[in-house]
């Protein structure tokens, strides 16, 4: 099969397209041919160098596919007491390998596509929503009533984040990078979007919330926000860094976090076991798929893009203009 690979370590070049082994289901996995792959973050780090996939995963990019399921492993684990069957459209939450046209998955991973979602766009929905839930409910202990900052509302997960902290029953205030990306987050259903590059974020978020804070911070900024973030947290919020698109090292007050009742987490999803994450696709098919099923989510998609094209795709993910996802169609 053809798989989109990485040469070597370095620019949009390194993405080649290459003729890999076909892969073969292991006890308990599911063979997906692979309708669409979403493009992350975390796929450029990949790329330049700095985030190798974990043992066992294939070599080449790609965290989440939408297709159909055209083999089957022995013991492949069924969803609901029935089975997952060749022919069925899935979603799939990968460690790695998207960028193929097939790849195979632990069963515990798989959701179906929902009914209100085409099987390509589904392919935007297993990384995001899963790291939106994992990190919002069950990190962050987001409850209705609570209020919520997402960094980044017009990203991937930020998207998914708001539309998911809305369906919660929280207050939702986001950022983006301009007038009409942060009026396309309030069309999401967040209830104030703040323009970073023109508006004091802090000031924003303090006088919107009275000056008390907000309950969560969902972070994708890292070190360079990690001051602000502290300053807009109420009395014991909590601080969920995803992401460090502006560095990985900070100072930071623990006299703050004392007299403040503070909490900061950091977590990942990729390296998880694979245990963990059919725990946090399990809960997502439980709780999150009623809310594409009646309407309340709904996949947010930039482009679609050939899988030959998986530099481009990097390049657009890096100029900042993306909204969303990107997904590339092999």
């Amino acid at each position: 099969m053809r798989a989109v690979v990485v040469s070597s370590p370095g620019g949009f070049e390194s993405l080649v397209m290459s003729e890999v082994p076909d892969p073969v289901p292991q006890p308990g996995e599911v063979v997906v041919e692979i309708a669409a792959a979403g493009v992350n973050r975390a796929d450029l780090l990949q790329r330049a160098g700095h985030y190798p996939p974990p043992p066992g995963a294939p070599a080449w990019p790609g965290l989440e596919v939408s297709g159909v399921v055209v083999s089957l492993g022995p013991d492949a684990a069924p969803p609901d007491g029935g089975g997952w069957r060749v022919g069925q459209q899935v979603a799939a939450l990968l460690a790695g390998g998207g960028y193929a046209e097939r790849v195979a998955v632990p069963a515990g991973q798989l959701m179906p596509v929902p009914t209100t979602v085409s099987l390509v766009d589904a392919a935007a929905l297993p990384e995001a929503v899963c790291t939106a839930w994992t990190n919002l409910v069950d990190t962050g202990g987001l409850r209705a009533g609570q209020t919520v900052l997402v960094q980044g509302g017009s990203g991937g997960v930020g998207s998914v984040a708001v539309q998911l902290a809305a369906a919660l029953g929280a207050r939702v205030i986001t950022t983006a990078g301009s007038p009409e990306r942060a009026q396309r987050c309030m069309e999401l259903g967040a209830d104030l979007a703040i323009d970073h590059s023109a508006d004091d974020v802090v000031a924003a978020v303090l006088a919107a919330t009275g000056g008390r804070g907000v309950d969560v911070v969902l972070d994708v900024l890292g070190a360079g926000a990690l001051a602000d973030n502290l300053a807009m947290l109420a009395t014991g919020g909590r601080l969920v860094v995803i992401g460090l698109q502006r560095g990985a090292r900070a100072e930071i007050d623990l006299g703050l976090l004392l007299a403040r009742r503070l909490t900061v987490a950091g977590t990942t999803l990729r390296s998880r076991p694979a245990v963990e994450k059919a725990a946090i696709v399990a809960a997502v098919r439980a709780n999150v798929w009623p809310m594409l099923d009646d309407g309340r989510l709904r996949p947010v998609v930039h482009a679609l893009l050939p899988l030959d094209r998986a530099g481009d795709a990097h390049r657009m993910l890096e100029s900042g203009t993306v909204f969303g996802k990107i997904l590339l169609v092999p």
